[in-house]
């Protein structure tokens, strides 16, 4: 019998979906959360979850996990004016993708891990819908300006052939009476 049927039941964690989501940077044109969020996320310390980490390199390729350049670091405290760092990290952060992130769930294996992964993939999922939502409604917007640009040219001949209509010709009026040759 498990845990759940001897009485004990696994606590709740709840993380709010903002606070996840505010955590998703871009980075290197990639979706990325920084150790340091998701260490706080999964409760553990950040040294703790880059010694996990560090144990299952095998695991996080370059393409689910990479460490920030100064550039980088010097661009986030900028952006987001965080302290330049002096008492804090001695090292540069780890950026980690979605997969990257997916990975270490396995890594950390705890339960909290597990439960925090799962809300983390959600919300990259809906990033992703939003990101797809946004990309279309770009679409029909220029379909949409497109479409008026032709009507716009269309409109434009109409409206010149009117103006040619309404425009009075001049008559080529002969005088009345004998007109000598010259």
């Amino acid at each position: 019998m498990g845990k759940a049927g001897r009485g004990m039941t696994p606590a709740k964690v709840f993380v709010p979906t903002e606070r996840i989501e505010r955590a998703i940077l871009v980075i290197r044109g990639q979706k990325v959360m920084l150790d340091a969020d998701l260490a706080e996320l999964y409760g553990v310390e950040t040294k703790m979850l880059n010694r996990a980490v560090r144990r299952n390199l095998a695991r996080f390729p370059e393409d689910f996990m990479f460490q920030l350049t100064n550039e980088e670091v010097e661009a986030l405290r900028f952006q987001f004016g965080t302290s330049n760092g002096r008492g804090g990290r001695r090292y540069l952060p780890y950026a980690f993708t979605e997969q990257g992130v997916a990975m270490l769930s396995s890594v950390l294996r705890s339960e909290r891990a597990v439960r925090v992964n799962v809300e983390i993939m959600r919300a990259f999922v809906r990033l992703r819908r939003l990101a797809i939502s946004y990309e279309d409604l770009a679409r029909k917007i220029d379909e949409l300006e497109k479409k008026h640009e032709a009507h716009d040219r269309q409109l434009q001949a109409v409206f010149e052939a009117i103006r040619q209509l309404m425009t009075p010709v001049e008559p080529t009026r002969r005088e009345i009476g004998f007109q000598p040759e010259e």
